[in-house]
């Protein structure tokens, strides 16, 4: 709508000069100056009281201070978002609760006024662990008519998947379904959530400043998603750490790879528990960069400009930008520099997109729709900047002071008439050596963690590489002297050549650290045993062990393992426990979210 000087208290000038000025403003933009305007406001009528008298203002509503976040996590980042969002709204004056869905009781939403979600999306879709049962509840009958209700939503999740920030997108329309007016709008974030997720913030602080009548109105340059770090070393400013050791796991004749890393930490200030992963951001293949060049025709050495750097082009490729995985929306914004009509067909359906960049990389993609009408700052720019990659622990700290191990299957297959190798686990395999230095930072996981009580049995499941956590585990209880009985089941390809810290897990099994082993090596025998296959023979004394309070730790593949696993444990407590299938389900669930069952699955 116009503004006319008939309609509205301005004059000519002033109207004229609105006009110009509001069509051009950002939703963002615009919620942070009605915010602005309602807080002067507020500040003149408290420093003139006779003016407030004489003109009678219509009242402002008041927008509740109380505000509720609540994350649903499982690899840790979404809970680390939640909490510094959390200490940015208390330091600009509101009461903030924030809590994992998991503990929050969903009879307590409709008491809720303001409410934020942060939540990652998991598998082709899924909700996090402890965010199934909040999901469920919110999509179910139970779920309360939401009046004088306002939310937002943060999404994580990685658009190289098909359901991209899908739980996120879920929560964001059935809460406005429910009754809920938004305070700011949803925003979806890739692998690289930091800008993003400062942006939510910035936008949610405008939103709730609406109506506000203390002087806590946020200015853009003040806002910050992010409270100050425990360490100097994070995410964005990664510890640059020495590499100890990298020896091979396997033994000769194996078909696997799996490589040990043990990495300093000293002088960084970063500390860790047993259930935390490490960050790393890798570099790509040099031939892969090599490649890319030669098929573009580019200058290696052509400057181009990363963020607030200029570095050479090869540098950019190698350090900055992902180039191993192909996403719709990079093929979408890739199609704008090509003439080529097959490209154009494939980008207009959806279908043939998803099996095309199935498998493939940018290679790929430039080698197929030739040819490219674009310079290569301009080519760079719609790339996704370098994930890091995460790796579960495998070691403590208490137990390796001022250092750090990891675990790392190494990734090569063939597709599409090429090999393709992992870009970190490569790296880790082929070029990286003693002296050498990563870009690493810590990710504390706070669902997956040792129980309180160190007289807890803990039972974990945890093949291949899924070990990690669980040497980790071992180790923190072996120094801090913990009583609780400990069970593990670990499965591979190959005993002789695959069965990874060996003489550590007899070691702690003759000392009693670790109580009870049951190994599976699925190619020793004329048929395939798996982990779950020995949790059936014990299904008995497993299900003793839950009686007992024992708490079930799974690590490893989620399509596979983790999904057979779960239903092994279903059908165990159905079976001992003489339950129907749903109780069992509900026995299950109630270990969840009393963080008896915790997963680290990837």
């Amino acid at each position: 709508m116009q503004l006319q000087v008939m309609n509205s208290p301005f004059n000519q000038e002033q109207t004229e000069l609105l006009n110009r000025l509001l069509p051009t403003l950002t939703e963002t933009q615009s919620l942070w100056l009605s915010g602005y305007l309602a807080a002067v406001q507020s500040s003149s009528l408290q420093a003139a009281p006779a003016v407030e008298e004489r003109r009678a203002p219509a009242a402002v509503p008041s927008i509740p201070k109380e505000v509720t976040i609540l994350f649903g996590s499982q690899t840790g980042n979404a809970q680390n978002l939640a909490k510094k969002a959390g200490k940015t709204l208390e330091e600009k004056g509101f009461q903030v609760t924030v809590s994992s869905m998991s503990d929050f009781k969903p009879n307590n939403l409709k008491k809720v006024k303001n409410l934020l979600i942060v939540v990652s999306t998991h598998g082709e879709g899924d909700p996090p662990d402890n965010a199934l049962t909040f999901h469920e509840f919110i999509h179910g009958k139970r779920a309360p008519k939401l009046e004088d209700f306002r939310f937002s939503v943060l999404a994580l999740g990685d658009s190289s998947y098909e359901f991209f920030c899908q739980t996120g997108k879920d929560f964001d329309k059935r809460l406005e379904e429910l009754g809920g007016t938004r305070i700011a709008p949803r925003i979806d974030c890739d692998l690289d959530f930091d800008e993003p997720a400062a942006e939510w913030v910035e936008a949610v602080l405008s939103g709730l400043s609406e109506g506000e009548s203390s002087s806590q109105s946020p200015s853009a340059a003040s806002v910050s998603a992010a409270a100050p770090a425990e360490s100097v070393y994070s995410r964005s400013n990664p510890f640059r750490a020495e590499v100890l050791e990298n020896i091979n796991l396997n033994g000769r004749g194996s078909n696997k790879e799996t490589r040990h890393l043990e990495i300093s930490l000293e002088g960084s200030g970063l500390t860790y528990q047993p259930g935390d992963s490490l960050g790393v951001y890798p570099e790509n293949d040099p031939e892969l960069v090599d490649l890319l060049l030669t098929e573009m025709n580019w200058d290696p050495e052509e400057t181009v400009r990363v963020k607030d750097e200029t570095v050479s082009l090869k540098e950019a490729l190698t350090a900055h930008f992902e180039i191993t995985v192909l996403t719709k929306p990079l093929v979408e914004k890739a199609a704008k520099f090509s003439g080529n009509d097959e490209l154009h067909q494939l980008v207009s359906n959806s279908t043939q997109l998803k099996a095309y960049i199935d498998g493939r990389d940018l290679i790929d993609l430039v080698r197929d729709f030739k040819p490219w009408n674009s310079t290569a700052q301009e080519f760079i720019s719609i790339l996704r900047k370098m994930p890091a990659r995460l790796y579960s622990i495998s070691s403590s700290f208490e137990a390796n002071p001022d250092e750090v191990h990891l675990t790392i299957g190494a990734v090569r297959y063939d597709a599409h008439g090429r090999e393709r190798k992992g870009v970190c686990s490569i790296l880790c395999a082929e070029r990286l050596q003693p002296g050498d230095t990563l870009p690493v930072f810590i990710q504390h996981n706070e669902n997956f963690k040792l129980p309180e009580n160190p007289d807890t049995p803990i039972i974990m499941v945890g093949p291949g590489t899924g070990i990690a956590p669980f040497r980790s585990f071992m180790q923190e209880r072996e120094e801090s002297g913990a009583d609780g009985k400990t069970w593990l089941f670990f499965g591979d390809q190959h005993f002789v050549t695959d069965f990874l810290y060996q003489t550590e897990w007899q070691k702690w099994l003759k000392d009693g650290v670790l109580s009870k082993l049951d190994i599976a090596f699925s190619r020793d025998g004329d048929e395939k045993v798996y982990v779950q296959h020995r949790m059936q023979e014990n299904s008995r004394e497993l299900f003793q062990w839950l009686q007992e309070g024992a708490a079930v730790y799974v690590c490893g593949d989620e399509k596979n393992m983790a999904h057979d696993v779960h239903n092994t444990l279903i059908d165990i407590i159905e079976k001992e426990g003489g339950m129907s299938r749903e109780q069992a389900a509900e026995y299950l669930a109630e270990m969840q979210k009393n963080k008896r069952y915790q997963r680290d699955v990837y």
